[in-house]
Formats: structure tokens, C-alpha cells, sequence
């Protein structure tokens, strides 16, 4: 069964919220709507998905200006740090990047920042306004509107996207970040993890997702696994780029000018 989903928002936000209501179609509810398993909560501060019920994790959110991404960005990750040279940037080249599997955003900021134009597509319309959020405060904010500049969002299903994409526009590397399956006890996923995979179910889409995108990418398609993970669909990478809790598998659509 789908997990319900409902709009609420803080008193001065209920106009917004129910436009964004009616845009996503999905009911506005009482800040306390117990009878939903997600509620979309307009806030003061932000959009953010909360999951209902006893011990519910708290809310999830799109932030590139504060936070865990406001901290890499002034760390200065490189250009040899393992996603860098998993996309194949090198010091006089910044490969376009389409993010088919958009998320929360977080590798599309680092690369962005990093200099390269990215694009995210995204098909869940309820993840695809969390991300509209995040990107519309980000623009707002002198520390990171020169990086969100560089990023735009599509809401598409990536396949269908990939497969009208016409051969002027073809980006140099296809990023994919497919949901991995949850093994509960210890390695049990990450909330935002939990979250998306009770709201979008199991990803049964990888496979096919790799293969249209080794079509369409000029250069390279790159997918991030848990370090222990099989490859996606079995399909061999050409090498991975390993980083201590996942690796890059990646696999080369056209000869390198240059070794990676």
C-alpha cells in the first residue's frame, strides 16, 4: 500500500501551503494529522517531509547553505577527492554532470561546487519540492548562490528523460545513487534512507537506469554502491574509486583521453 502524504504548515504559511498542495495533488491537513504516514510541513524556515507515529525520525530537508554541506564546502574538497575523479574532472577539465537519481542533492552541491554544471532530475514530486526549497534558499544566501547556480532541477522520470535527450545535449558523465536495499539489525539505513524507501518503495529500475545511461553519457556513467555492495544489475564496472564507507563504480562509454 502507498504511504499517505499530506500538507501542513505553520500558522502564516497555510496560502503557500495549500497552492503547493494543490500543485503536488495531495490533501492539506491539520498540523496534527495522525492518519498519514508522511505530512509535507511548510515552515517559517524551510519544507520538510516528517514521518508520523511513535519514535518517528526527525524531519528531513534540503540544505546546501548551513549544515553538514556548508562544512564541506569550506573543507575545499578537491578535485582528486573520490567522487571528483569518479565524474572524471581533472585539473583543466569540468565534465557536465546529470544526477539521475537527484535525492537530497548532497554529491550534486559537492560537484557544483567543485565547478561543474549539474543536472538533477528527479521524479518524486514530493522530493522534487524538497529539493526546490533547498535551491530556492541557497540562491538566497551570499555563501552559496554562485555554486546553485551551476545546478538545475527537472522533475522526470530520468529513463524517459535520458531517452529523448537529443545527441547536442548529452552530458559528459551520467551520476546514478540508486537506492540500496535496507538489511535492518546493525546496518540499518540512515533515516533519510528509511524515509525514502517507505515513500518510493524498492528500486527495481536500477539495471535498466544503468543501461539508457551508458547510451546517452558522452564519457562515463558513475554509480555509487555500499563498498560491499554487488554491482548494479551484475554489470562489471571498467574500475571502481573506493572512499572509506562506499565506492564508485565506473563505466566508460567512450575512450579516455587520458588514464583515469
Amino acid at each position: 500500500m502507498n504511504p499517505s502524504i499530506a500538507i501542513t504548515a505553520e500558522p502564516g504559511f497555510e496560502d503557500q501551503a495549500r497552492k503547493l498542495a494543490q500543485r503536488l495533488g495531495l490533501e492539506f491537513a491539520d498540523s496534527h494529522a495522525p492518519e498519514y504516514s508522511f505530512l509535507l510541513q511548510l515552515t517559517q524556515d524551510r519544507l520538510q517531509l516528517q514521518q508520523t507515529g511513535n519514535k518517528a525520525p526527525g524531519p528531513i530537508y534540503v540544505e546546501f547553505a548551513q549544515g553538514k554541506a556548508a562544512h564541506r564546502r569550506r573543507q575545499g574538497e578537491g578535485r582528486k577527492t573520490p567522487l571528483a575523479r569518479a565524474v572524471g574532472m581533472k585539473a583543466d577539465f569540468l565534465p557536465d554532470v546529470i544526477d539521475g537519481t537527484a535525492g537530497l542533492g548532497r554529491d550534486a552541491f559537492v560537484l557544483a561546487t567543485l565547478g561543474c554544471r549539474v543536472q538533477l532530475v528527479e521524479q518524486s514530486p514530493v522530493i522534487h519540492a524538497l529539493l526546490e526549497d533547498g535551491l530556492r534558499r541557497a540562491a538566497a544566501s551570499s555563501q552559496t548562490r554562485e555554486i546553485v547556480s551551476r545546478i538545475s532541477l527537472l522533475l522526470a522520470d530520468t529513463a524517459e528523460y535520458l531517452g529523448q535527450l537529443p545527441a547536442t545535449a548529452r552530458p559528459d558523465a551520467i551520476y546514478l545513487d540508486p537506492m540500496y536495499p535496507h538489511r535492518g539489525g546493525k546496518a540499518l539505513s540512515k533515516k533519510e534512507m528509511q524515509a525514502f524507501q517507505k515513500l518510493l518503495g524498492e528500486d527495481r529500475n536500477g539495471p535498466g537506469l544503468l543501461r539508457i545511461a551508458m547510451e546517452t553519457a558522452k564519457k562515463r556513467v558513475v554509480v555509487k554502491r555500499p563498498r560491499k555492495a554487488l554491482f548494479l544489475g551484475g554489470q562489471a564496472a571498467d574500475f571502481q574509486i573506493h572512499s572509506p564507507k562506499t565506492r564508485f563504480d565506473v563505466y566508460l562509454t567512450a575512450p579516455p583521453a587520458n588514464s583515469a
